[in-house]
């Protein structure tokens, strides 16, 4: 099976029993930092961190039953992505403290390509922070280029920490175009600039179960 991460041309259709090449016309990276939501600045910023693969929906314009292997394929863009986002946000994949996923689908592909993105982008994710614990939290749609998509994130540990809870909306001009997948992955480095809602305190994780 072939899992290779191509960067152009046009692929011929996949020999039957094997998985399509991944052609990625773009990879994006985008990084916020938030000093400060209205109240006192703090003296090391928020940051939240984004990137961003665009590759062909080899299953746009068809109807194909059989297409979980493609997540295989997959895998490698996965690694590469969250290790670039690990760079973005610093270089240390212990400064990383929350994370989310998602994907989306040109209109010439169907919602469940989406799905797609679930274990090599989460999975990926998890194997370069150390096998954080928390189910990374995930959002798929159908749109047209340019459509915007709020990725949710929260604890990589413990997904009941108030303080994580947050989102980023990632937007790429011209993707995804009919026939492609805009995939995302997202980290961020802390709680929210000014989190005083209570709750669950990273400090506080202790149960080990991905929640609590």
């Amino acid at each position: 099976m072939s899992n290779t991460v191509a960067t152009g041309g046009t692929a011929s259709a996949p020999r039957a029993g094997a998985l399509p090449a991944v052609e990625v016309r773009k990879l994006c990276t985008l990084i916020e930092e938030s000093f400060h939501d209205g109240g006192m600045p703090v003296a090391v910023p928020h940051r939240k961190a984004a990137v961003v693969a665009v590759i062909r929906n080899p299953y746009a314009g068809r109807y194909v039953e059989v297409i979980e292997p493609f997540m295989e394929a997959l895998k490698p863009l996965g690694l590469q992505m969250a290790r670039r986002l690990v760079d973005a946000l610093g270089g240390d994949p212990k400064r990383v403290e929350a994370y989310g996923k998602g994907t989306v689908v040109g209109i010439a592909g169907e919602l469940e390509h989406g799905a797609f993105w679930h274990v090599p982008g989460g999975y990926a994710m998890r194997e370069v922070l150390g096998g954080a614990k928390a189910i990374v939290p995930s959002t798929a749609k159908i749109g047209v280029a340019g459509t915007a998509i709020d990725i949710p994130v929260h604890h990589i540990d413990a997904a009941y920490v108030r303080s994580h809870f947050d989102a980023m909306e990632v937007r790429v001009q011209d993707s995804p175009r009919p026939d492609e997948l805009m995939l995302v992955l997202v980290m961020t480095d802390g709680p929210r600039v000014h989190a005083r809602m209570g709750g669950l305190k990273a400090s506080e994780i202790s149960v080990g179960d991905g929640q609590r």
